[in-house]
């Protein structure tokens, strides 16, 4: 669909843009500053409103720490019809945003509201890093090793949650993962030299690292063994919790991934479900992989584990085993 817009000769100050697969747009503002922009929403995943403003809002930042950057500021944007739902769900659902935010260093300094019976929210945020110093998820080296910061399978525990019958203990460590900030993964990544970094959200692990995978022309292994997911998932994906955006996503992928016969179609599923606020892929040098898992699980972060490696381009750009 973007392929039949007619875009206008790129401004030198534009670094990056919706012209590549990056997670954030990119504007040099002078020799030492660059913006970036994002911009997410979405409709509720979860019941308490507050933990929904959370969520929207840690999702929405999670685009500036996979380029490297520092959140500045964000505007608050929702859908929302206060005659439905009351005016102190949206204020819920606004704190919520307000005070991951204020986490995150930054500051909500406006937004806009369109009165819809169908609720969503999010932001668009802005963060700035040093030109030389922004990250791409194009520049994986040969050698690397891949390590992924938060576990998946948060789709399909909301779907289940939706659906009536996920267990208190597994939606609530699912919400934990997606309340988490990516600001600690981020602030590790120029010590220990990383590469390439994006961030795992809608195209689920598998999509997002196929786009990394394709623009550094590389190939990724991925060991499912070593791939984090959340406890409780693959139960629940058994008994149909399972979003339509992981299926398609399975289905889009389906051409560009060697599956080794023992990866079963439930955890083909997971490695491709489409989840919310998900932690950071990021590749890296071998010799830094070890040291850049042990900082971050040493913030209390335990969800970082190396679950793959990067090689030489290949038939496949993607092969789990």
């Amino acid at each position: 669909m973007l392929s039949q817009v007619k875009v206008h000769p790129k401004n030198d100050d534009v670094l990056f843009s919706q012209n590549s697969s990056d997670d954030a747009g990119v504007f040099k503002l002078t020799d030492d500053i660059a913006l970036i922009q994002t911009v997410d929403y979405f409709t509720p995943i979860v019941d308490d409103p507050y933990t929904f403003g959370e969520i929207a809002a840690a999702n929405a930042m999670s685009d500036v720490y996979a380029m490297g950057g520092e959140v500045k500021t964000a505007l608050n944007i929702t859908n929302f019809s206060v005659k439905k739902y009351g005016a102190d769900m949206l204020s819920f659902i606004l704190q919520g945003a307000e005070d991951k935010v204020h986490e995150a260093g930054g500051s909500i300094i406006g937004g806009h509201s369109i009165d819809d019976l169908e609720p969503k929210f999010g932001m668009a945020v802005t963060g700035i890093a040093h030109p030389d110093k922004v990250l791409t998820n194009t520049s994986s080296q040969v050698g690397d090793l891949l390590v992924l910061t938060k576990p998946i399978g948060g789709g399909i525990i909301t779907t289940a949650v939706k659906k009536g019958f996920a267990p208190e203990h597994i939606s609530n460590e699912a919400i934990y993962w997606m309340k988490e900030l990516n600001k600690k993964a981020a602030s590790f990544l120029h010590e220990c030299n990383a590469h390439a970094v994006t961030d795992v959200t809608g195209f689920g692990l598998l999509g997002h690292a196929l786009e990394m995978a394709r623009g550094s022309n590389k190939t990724f292994t991925i060991f499912n063994e070593q791939v984090p997911v959340i406890k409780g998932t693959s139960e629940l994906a058994e008994k149909g919790a399972i979003p339509g955006g992981s299926k398609e996503n399975l289905k889009w992928l389906e051409s560009s991934i060697s599956f080794s016969n023992e990866i079963t179609e439930i955890q083909r599923v997971i490695l491709a479900d489409a989840i919310t606020s998900g932690g950071l892929l990021v590749s890296l040098p071998a010799e830094q992989a070890k040291s850049y898992v042990e900082k971050l699980n040493a913030t209390g972060s335990l969800g970082a584990k190396v679950i793959g490696e990067v090689s030489e381009q290949q038939p496949y750009p993607i092969y789990v085993n």
